[in-house]
Formats: structure tokens, sequence, C-alpha cells
């Protein structure tokens, strides 16, 4: 059997429904400084940033990192514990990869699909190598970018009590987050194309309930003695145990155009954490929503964002978005932290149903000016908040 590697046993010191670490990484596309069309230019703006003291949140600081392509760049932000710090974090983090592309000719853009059609490069790395000659066409055609949330757990078995109270309401995350109708030059009709083309990969998307640690980590060991996947990650669920960090990582998510929207959908990821564990340690199973109806969930939601009808998470009755949401609001309710937080919280969701998604937007720039409108929109609007 495949050895799955050592995580990181540190402990989280116990908040009991307040306050758990959240941190946050974003996928952003790097686009030429002129053309506005997806260069290849991370390895030029990593040199960049690596010449510039890395900007700081709360008490740790911003990392830019490559990622799969070098049309795209990575930013991690350091774990925080309120609402005003993330959204700080979020939008430093965005200037400062911008800051960083700029020296390489090139401009840092919260989409989460180009636009344009373009060719793409993969970076240079032995392990990337390999997932070209296992998975060659999946890989030329992967040009995404996603948010990913981490929150803080204080033990494998509360993380997979979490992962499995969480997984029927993330397709309402996808929704609130789709920021990808376009692909190769075309409307895809989707509002997150971004969250069919990653579905290509044999592990991506919902995910079974796992009752324990020994379950899931049974689960993982089959995926990868099947041969078909490289290591432990590329275990690609919507949600997943962190094989590096004391955390449940929440993956469904498009990287969102605004640096508001994506706090609010951070901070929904938290709650929903906060609720999940409450609820574990109140005696309460987990939904036994089937997996398959959880997959038409997230398609509903990667095909028409909050525009549209919506499933919900537990009973599957169709709904208005703007009903479904008021689900999530009201279940993660008791796992805000605190008044301040649930106003802003449930202000940032209304937002979101008023003028849509990030790919609303998009289409909006697209209407009035092409493409490239859509990429100088996406500039204006994800990094000059």
């Amino acid at each position: 059997m495949t050895a799955l590697p050592e995580r990181i046993s540190r402990p989280v010191r116990s908040r009991r429904m307040r306050g758990r670490s959240l941190g946050v990484e974003e996928e952003l596309l790097l686009v030429d400084a002129d053309t506005l069309v997806p260069t290849p230019a991370s390895p030029r703006a990593l040199a960049a940033a690596a010449k510039h003291r890395r900007p700081s949140v709360g008490r740790g600081r911003i990392e830019i990192e490559h990622e799969l392509k070098r049309e795209q760049i990575e930013v991690v932000g350091p774990p925080v514990r309120d609402r005003a710090t993330l959204a700080a974090g979020i939008l430093a983090g965005r200037r400062a990869a911008d800051r960083a592309a700029r020296a390489a000719g090139a401009r840092a853009v919260p989409l989460a699909t180009a636009p344009q059609n373009c060719r793409t490069h993969l970076v240079e790395d032995p392990r990337y190598d390999r997932m070209r000659e296992r998975f060659p066409r999946t890989i030329e055609e992967q040009l995404t970018c996603g948010f990913h949330v981490h929150v803080g757990i204080e033990s494998d078995r509360e993380g997979v009590a979490v992962l499995d109270r969480i997984r029927s309401w993330l397709p309402l995350l996808l929704a609130m987050s789709a920021n990808s109708p376009f692909w190769q030059g075309d409307d895809s009709s989707f509002a997150s194309y971004r969250y069919q083309m990653w579905g290509r990969w044999p592990t991506a998307g919902p995910y079974d309930v796992f009752g324990t640690p020994e379950e899931y980590r049974a689960e993982v060991h089959a995926l990868l003695d099947a041969g078909v996947c490289l290591d432990i990650g590329m275990i690609y669920f919507d949600a997943r145990l962190s094989a590096h960090a004391p955390t449940v990582e929440v993956r469904i998510a498009d990287v969102c155009l605004r640096p508001e929207d994506a706090a609010t959908v951070a901070i929904l990821v938290r709650a929903l954490v906060e609720r999940s564990i409450a609820d574990a340690d109140a005696g309460l199973p987990a939904p036994r929503v089937q997996t398959g109806m959880l997959r038409l969930a997230s398609w509903r939601a990667s095909r028409f964002g909050v525009g549209e009808q919506l499933l919900h998470p537990l009973t599957l009755e169709l709904l208005p978005a703007a009903d479904a949401l008021a689900a999530l609001l009201d279940h993660v309710d008791p796992g805000f932290v605190d008044e301040a937080e649930r106003r802003a919280t449930r202000a940032g969701v209304a937002e979101i149903l008023r003028r849509g998604s990030g790919a609303v937007q998009q289409r909006r720039a697209a209407a009035s000016g092409g493409l490239a409108n859509v990429v100088a929109d996406a500039l204006a609007t994800g990094l000059d908040a």
C-alpha cells in the first residue's frame, strides 16, 4: 500500500467556535501588460518578487509562488483571525503579485480562466513533467485559477467531521465565486467553466461521507494504489485535509473577481467549519446527501452562478439562488465570530446577489468592449478596490 506523507501535527489551540485560523491562496492569471493576452511570465515575475520584502499581514507575510503554468502565479496569505485583516491581505497579495508581474512586462489579474485564445507553457518541474506524461491533453489545456481556503482544525478526527458536514453546502460557494464564463475566445455558457475544466482530473469534485479519519485515509490509499494519481497532491476533492498543515482545505471556488467577494466566501467557509464542529460535538450525524446529487448541485452552480435556481443543500429542492443562500446564512449563523462579522458577511452575500458574481461583470465588459476589455475591467475591479 502506498505510504502517505506525515502531516504536520502541531496543535491548534482550542477556540471552541471562536476565531479559528483562516488562510487563503489565490491563483492569478498573468497577461501581457500591453496586449492583455496570457503570457508565460511567472519565472521573471517570481525573480522580481524575490528582490522585494514580502508584504506583511497580521503576524505573517504573504508568499508569491509558481503554479502549474507559467501564465499564472499564486499568492499565499498567512493565517489570520478577523475579516478586516483577511480582506486587507487579499488586496495586498494581489497588488504584490501585480507589482512583480509589472517588472516582467505583465499584469496579474483575478480571472479564473483566460478569456482569449492562448498557448500555455508548463512550469519546469519534474512532478509536472510526470503529470504531463500521465495526462497529456488535460495538462496541455489546463489554465484555471482557483481560490483555496484553509481553516485550522485540532485533529484529523475533527477535520473529517467537518468534511462530512460541509460537503452539501460547497456548491453554493462555487455559485458565489463563479468568475470564468469565457474559454479560449468563446463564451462557454457557464458561469464557472473553470469548474468544468478542473473536473477532468480523475479525483476532482464531490466526495462521499468518510465517517472517520481511518476511512478517509483508506479512501486516499485506495485512490493512490489504483495507479492513476501520482501522489497525494493529486487528491483534488472539493475539500480535503491538507497534507502539509493542520487545516481543512476548501478548493471548490473560482478565484473571485472582487477581493471583498473572496473575503465573504472565506468567512463563510470558516463559519461552515465552526457549525460543523459544533454539530459533531453535539452528536448530530452528517447529512447523507448522495454524491451523485452533489455533482448535479455543483453543475447547476457552475452553469448559472447565482443567476438561476440552485439546489437546497439538504432538501435538494430547487430554489431561487437568494433562498438557497439564505439557507446557507441561517445554517452558519452560530459560526460567526461576532455580530460585526455576521453583518458584514450577510451584506457581502446580498451584494453578490444584487450584482451577480464575476461572470456577470465579465460578460458585461465583453459586451461593451470585447475580450480585452474583460481583462482591463478585471484589473481595475480586482486590484484597485
